[in-house]
């Protein structure tokens, strides 16, 4: 068994411990243990902490479990998490196989009043490709799979609308009496999103080159939304390091290519990258998959849209030389 797609049947049975003894704790602050008459919202990894947290503002008391500088993929829930879940009013997902744990947990749930958002829920997905090695990204055979589609859908800035959208309308549900703040609350970002689509639509209309190598392939929506190529060194899942023969097939591809830059990301090992990089003389650069902000991004006070935009400044460099 997949030591960290399931949970483990202790943790299970443990959370359901932890839950009997809750009792009516429907206002009970979500992960503080705190009383409070606000809406308490639990979310899975920072987008979707970022993208609940500009709608709700200060209506509603949002958490998020995957801690900062922490590898969603490499993350399970404990007994405590799946208790944060089942007090809560509002529980957030991005869905798309990304938190392969979820459909576990709800299952132990014992929440009635549980309002559940599957923020990809209604986006047109990207299936999982057939990498440089002919073998599916989407296959289930391979370890930490996220299933037939890429889940990284909050790297499009025009998806990411629709996953706020969804958010705004979940909250709209669970708290009626603020239905117009939310959605106010909800525009105003939608309004951010939607500048920073137009800049990078302006800043890549006209690079030199349309491909990208990266350590992973978290970029397939980013790609697809403005033209571009993605080429992964290994799959959806940073953990699967590539073969021998596929990193022949990559630098092969960059030196053909005359790719000048190699991407890695933050929260993973830049070491393959810097191999390819090495092989054909190219420099690294981090594209942020925006999984998690380390603790120097949270202290210099980045954000999903700062993140972006640095995003779009190493793209554009790399893709103009």
């Amino acid at each position: 068994m997949n030591k960290w797609w399931k949970l483990t049947a202790g943790t299970l049975l443990s959370a359901s411990l932890v839950l009997t003894g809750c009792g009516d704790s429907s206002k009970q602050g979500a992960g503080n243990g705190s009383a409070s008459d606000k809406v308490q919202v639990v979310t899975t990894f920072y987008p979707m902490y970022e993208f609940t947290k500009r709608v709700a503002g200060d209506l509603a008391d949002v958490s998020v479990l995957v801690p900062a500088g922490t590898e969603p993929h490499d993350w399970e829930p404990t007994a405590k998490d799946v208790a944060r879940i089942s007090e809560a009013d509002v529980f957030v997902y991005n869905g798309a196989g990304f938190e392969a744990w979820v459909d576990d947990v709800l299952q132990t749930v014992n929440n009635q009043e549980l309002n559940i958002v599957e923020a990809s829920h209604g986006a047109e997905l990207v299936e999982g490709h057939e990498d440089h090695e002919g073998h599916s990204e989407g296959d289930h055979s391979t370890e930490h799979s996220h299933g037939a589609f890429d889940p990284h859908i909050w790297l499009d800035p025009v998806l990411a609308q629709h996953e706020v959208q969804q958010i705004a309308s979940t909250l709209q549900t669970a708290d009626p009496a603020h239905k117009a703040d939310y959605q106010k609350n909800a525009d105003a970002y939608i309004a951010e999103l939607k500048a920073l689509d137009a800049a990078f639509r302006d800043g890549l209309q006209h690079v030199k080159s349309k491909e990208i190598v990266t350590s992973h392939t978290a970029f397939a929506y980013l790609a697809k939304r403005y033209g571009l190529e993605q080429v992964p060194i290994s799959g959806i899942s940073p953990e699967n390091e590539p073969t021998a023969a596929e990193m022949k097939d990559i630098v092969a591809f960059a030196k053909a290519h005359n790719v000048k830059t190699i991407f890695f990301e933050t929260l993973v090992s830049p070491k393959v990258a810097e191999a390819v990089a090495k092989e054909v003389g190219a420099t690294t650069a981090v594209l942020n998959p925006l999984e998690g902000l380390t603790a120097e991004e949270k202290k210099s006070g980045l954000d999903y849209i700062g993140v972006m935009k640095k995003n779009l400044e190493e793209l554009t460099k790399a893709l103009s030389q």
